[in-house]
């Protein structure tokens, strides 16, 4: 039986990550929303190119076809046009092959009030106002940075990759970390290593993720032929002893990556360069920045002490 909306893992996403808006936003820019709306118009037939979030989303929406009995996953469009200037969006989702159905369109206005309407567990984003907005109302959101475009076909796998500290678990290590250094920061994980971080913003999206993988070990149990199309890496600058906090919170969540990297604040862009994930996530934009050539689809998650304006 198909899962339910409710128990589904789904993910929002803005018409300005999914496509490449620049030349429609910047017609809105110099014009005004009118003129927009006459451009749209004018080329509602013109597809619109491919996104930062395109390789992720497409992929991400496979695995509804290795699981066509459950359909455990679904991918919603929220947007700031109006209906009739989401057209050509609609039919650019309908030229890719794109399987969305379901949409919002604000008329102007942010939609991210209503992301728990749809159960969302990810809302991803150009608009940083949104993304911010977002979080502020403790909603999982993250800002889609520039990047190049890379969508090999062939490649058939979703890989995704997530920091820890203010990404699948909450903030309170790294808030350590920042007020009193590198040595206390280990002192109280040593301390607290067998009590379990409260979840983080993307805790939820992570969690259903490690549901596909463990449909995809029912699927290799009944048939050792069977690829799998998900790999998880949670890739973090911890290191010895304050990795066993990491263990201790992803075993009392019943969950597991498949390749997990403590780092040492070694630069992650020399494990990204290897993993080759789709879209990583990290709270830090100092990490997000590191990665070769811009090829790797990066996702900022403003949350917590690390994003905080410093007081005067």
């Amino acid at each position: 039986m198909a899962f339910q909306i409710e128990h589904k893992l789904v993910i929002g996403v803005s018409s300005s990550a999914l496509f490449d808006l620049s030349a429609s936003h910047q017609v809105y820019l110099d014009s005004g929303p009118e003129e927009y709306r006459k451009y749209q118009e004018a080329h509602i037939n013109e597809i619109l190119p491919r996104g930062v979030a395109f390789p992720f989303i497409r992929r991400f929406l496979t695995i509804n076809r290795h699981f066509p009995r459950q359909a455990p996953v679904e991918v919603v469009l929220f947007s700031r046009n109006s209906p009739e200037t989401g057209l050509r969006v609609m039919r650019s989702i309908a030229h890719y092959g794109l399987d969305i159905t379901r949409a919002s369109f604000m008329s102007g206005k942010s939609p991210y009030a209503y992301l728990p309407a749809f159960n969302v567990s990810l809302f991803l984003s150009a608009n940083e106002e949104d993304v911010k907005n977002a979080i502020a109302a403790d909603y999982p959101a993250g800002l889609v940075l520039p990047s190049q475009i890379v969508d090999d076909e062939a490649d058939e796998e979703l890989r995704v990759a997530f920091d820890f500290d203010g990404v699948i678990a909450d903030d309170e290590s790294e808030l350590v970390f920042k007020r009193d250094g590198i040595d206390e920061f280990h002192a109280h994980e040593t301390l607290h290593m067998a009590r379990p971080h409260q979840p983080g913003p993307l805790a939820d999206m992570f969690q259903k993720l490690a549901l596909m993988q463990r449909m995809q070990e029912r699927e290799q149990r009944r048939d050792p032929a069977y690829k799998k199309i998900v790999r998880i890496a949670i890739i973090t600058a911890r290191s010895a002893p304050a990795h066993e906090r990491v263990v201790t919170t992803l075993k009392s969540w019943g969950v597991s990556a498949d390749e997990t990297f403590f780092l040492g604040g070694m630069d992650k862009a020399r494990v990204l360069s290897v993993f080759r994930p789709h879209i990583f996530f990290d709270d830090q934009l100092t990490h997000l920045k590191s990665a070769p050539g811009g090829t790797i689809p990066m996702v900022h998650v403003p949350f917590g002490i690390a994003n905080r304006r410093p007081t005067a």
